[in-house]
């Protein structure tokens, strides 16, 4: 057992409070990773206030960076010193996973969801007792994770960790919704609803394939500027008069959209706001969405609802990074970096707006 420091929600809907937990050894087909940063995301949040009381104390965090501490003895493709980005699990035998979808894994719940690994057991304890973990597949709010090796992608030295860190869920959500499943043709409009880390990405995405015009919907003016200094022709507040004005910017209306906020009425909106045989992608976490069928009959809308951008991991986050080294994809623009000790005042940086993708760092 290794002696680790970790961010428990004791309760749903409890704060986040760091304690001294233990951590086992990996199996044979995991990995051991020292945390060095840490992304807080929305469904952090989301997941935590909604999480089955029977499955706390949790530990949540799913945007992990660091280097492999340990491996067991079938991992082959990491070795100890590696640095790694960590990001969701899949089983990678299953129809979805064998045809490059593993967002789509048949056993994503079990895998990411179940507060264990796929046996019911967790590697996390405190005092003897159970703490449950694995939150896709890595549970990253500690100072170490054991990881199954499917969960871990080497990334170049050059990439710092707090860059790293988020490209394993809201990087790869936002730009892969545009880059693998919309695919735009350059020249082709594209509007982001929701500015905040998978929205900034896709909007960078949708500018690095020459995307025009690119607008961004948001009621946050600082998330605003940062979209058209992202490369966004123009960026919005949401209210009276704003799909007309997307339609004006748009030439029509536009030929894609990314809703990332997961409001209904947004939603409603955003098809709307689309031309004839427009393309909804469905990205953010929310509630149960109705849309008049007339509307996406008449104008042939076609709605995708998109996990993890659709992203084969090992493929697909090195050509972020290749992205992010021409300078088209500056994801280091959205973070704000804070000590994993102080995980509460991210939260609330967070929560207020004031921050877009705070990174937590670890010594």
């Amino acid at each position: 057992m290794r002696r680790i420091r970790a961010a428990v929600a004791d309760a749903p809907g409890a704060p986040f409070t760091v304690r001294d937990l233990d951590l086992g050894a990996p199996r044979p087909d995991e990995v051991l990773v020292r945390m060095t940063a840490a992304g807080v995301c929305h469904t952090d949040l989301g997941m935590r206030d909604t999480w089955p009381e029977r499955l706390t104390p949790m530990v949540f965090g799913h945007e992990g960076a660091g280097r492999v501490e340990a491996v067991g003895t079938q991992v082959r493709g990491v070795a100890p010193g590696d640095r790694v980005c960590l990001t969701f699990a899949s089983c990678g035998a299953c129809e979805q996973c064998a045809t490059g979808h593993p967002a789509y894994c048949l056993h994503a719940r079990t895998l990411n969801f179940s507060g264990g690994r796929a046996d019911g057991t967790t590697p996390l304890a405190r005092d003897g007792c159970p703490v449950h973990g694995g939150f896709f597949g890595q549970s990253s709010f500690a100072t170490y994770a054991v990881v199954r090796e499917r969960g871990v992608v080497p990334v170049p030295a050059d990439l710092p960790d707090e860059v790293a860190a988020p490209l394993g869920c809201s990087g790869q959500t936002g730009a892969g919704t545009v880059l693998n499943r919309l695919r735009p043709e350059p020249g082709a409009s594209l509007v982001v609803t929701g500015a905040g880390g998978v929205g900034l990405s896709a909007v960078m995405a949708a500018v690095a394939v020459g995307c025009d015009a690119v607008v961004a919907v948001d009621p946050v003016a600082a998330r605003r500027a940062l979209a058209v200094e992202l490369g966004a022709k123009a960026a919005l507040p949401p209210g009276d008069g704003l799909v007309e004005t997307l339609r004006d910017l748009t030439g029509g209306g536009a030929h894609h959209v990314v809703e990332t906020t997961g409001r209904p009425e947004v939603a409603r909106q955003a098809v709307a706001a689309l031309r004839p045989r427009g393309e909804l992608a469905l990205v953010g976490l929310g509630g149960e969405v109705t849309f008049d069928v007339m509307p996406l009959l008449a104008k042939g809308v076609r709605v995708h609802g998109v996990i993890e951008g659709d992203s084969r991991p090992s493929r697909f986050l090195p050509d972020l990074i290749g992205l992010w080294r021409r300078g088209l994809f500056p994801l280091e623009t959205l973070v704000t970096t804070f000590p994993f000790e102080d995980i509460g005042a991210a939260v609330d940086a967070m929560e207020e707006g004031g921050v877009v993708k705070p990174v937590l760092v670890f010594d």
